[in-house]
């Protein structure tokens, strides 16, 4: 019977852990699970108080959440970066009209399931929690200080409209330019 207990315990733990993210918090200090298999899918932007890359990109990332938002969408903005208080973080969020939830991941939980490096970038899950997108939102910049009027490629609206049809998304991942996410130091 114990053995049987083991065994059920193992096969569990992976579906358990599946979306627990530890150290997520919102800005009350709540802990927070964004990837939810509640939702059709879940994305992740990761942001930055003081990245003028990723404040360029908020007008656009409201109009994704809008219209992927009534397909069952579920979008967070996530603020990886330590020593970005929850005051500014707020500030900043309201300042660019996000009207996203926000969560602080200062220990990289997320960012780390998501692969992400630098802010803007957005990760994509579907609702079984794996990793089906990560990257930048389409190719307005290609480089620090070479960026497009307007962008050619959608790469974050692409891999949605992928995940929502059930189809493999064509380009996973798509590097991002952006600022860098302060990891912890040594």
């Amino acid at each position: 019977m114990l053995r049987l207990g083991l065994v059920g315990l193992l096969l569990l733990a992976p579906s358990a852990s599946l979306h627990a993210q530890s150290g997520v918090r919102d800005l009350t200090g709540r802990a927070v699970t964004p990837i939810e298999p509640s939702a059709a899918a879940t994305v992740l932007l990761f942001t930055a108080v003081e990245c003028p890359i990723s404040d360029r990109y908020a007008p656009a990332v409201r109009r994704l959440a809008e219209r992927y938002g009534a397909r069952g969408v579920r979008f967070w903005l996530v603020y990886p970066n330590e020593g970005e208080l929850p005051d500014a973080v707020k500030a900043h969020a309201d300042a660019f009209s996000y009207g996203l939830p926000v969560a602080l991941d200062t220990a990289r939980a997320l960012a780390d399931k998501a692969q992400a490096t630098v802010t803007p970038e957005a990760a994509v899950f579907d609702r079984d929690g794996r990793l089906r997108y990560h990257g930048r939102i389409d190719d307005r910049y290609s480089d620090f200080g070479v960026d497009r009027p307007v962008p050619t490629t959608h790469d974050l609206d692409d891999a949605l409209a992928a995940v929502l049809a059930g189809r493999t998304v064509a380009r996973p991942e798509a590097k991002a330019v952006g600022c860098a996410i302060v990891r912890q130091r040594p």
